[in-house]
């Protein structure tokens, strides 16, 4: 019988909004897909052929994510290790290890577990993970750009770029954005 290994990476640790993304995801050894790669090393159009491929050929995965409002009371590091909880107990196979791109793992109710450093480019399933993670996550941002045009989500993804610091200062933030990282507490006028 062979091992089922589960991939588990996350995306939005950083950005200043949303939520934070994470996927698990069990490839399937008999339905092989060509091209996984850490997820920011793909083409946008990469990557989206490969999501497709993901969802249709893996033996199991599940996207799952920590709100903003638990990033803010957890933290992120806490919030992260949560969603990735969840996106594990989502999948409809019971893996026999999970590989998390990092240095640390949270409890998976005492499924075997390790970290891989540089994951999402050394197992396949980490790497079909972040992709799903990434394109999720993207998708959203394009979402609330849609709603909030004046910050550019589409283009900086969240991230504290110099465009995004500058329509936080101007605009102020939105509900939508992390009030417990400093540059939106700043904007929010609760730091110097």
């Amino acid at each position: 019988m062979t091992l089922l290994i589960a991939g588990v990476d996350e995306v939005g640790r950083g950005p200043l909004v949303g939520d934070v993304v994470t996927a698990a995801v069990i490839l399937d050894p008999q339905r092989p897909i060509v091209g996984l790669a850490d997820s920011k090393v793909l083409s946008e159009k990469r990557r989206m052929a490969l999501e497709s491929e993901i969802r249709e050929k893996a033996l199991a995965w599940c996207v799952a994510r920590a709100s903003v409002e638990e990033i803010d009371r957890l933290n992120i590091l806490h919030a992260t290790m949560l969603a990735m909880q969840r996106a594990v107990a989502g999948l409809s196979h019971r893996p026999g290890l999970i590989r998390v791109d990092g240095n640390r793992c949270p409890d998976f109710g005492g499924l075997p577990a390790e970290a891989l450093i540089k994951g999402d480019s050394l197992e396949p399933a980490i790497s079909a993970a972040s992709i799903l993670a990434k394109v999720a996550r993207d998708a959203e941002m394009v979402a609330l750009d849609g709603r909030y045009p004046q910050y550019g989500f589409a283009k900086h993804k969240g991230y504290p770029t110099a465009a995004h610091l500058e329509a936080l200062a101007q605009h102020g933030a939105i509900p939508e954005h992390r009030t417990s990282f400093k540059p939106v507490r700043r904007a929010l006028g609760l730091l110097p």
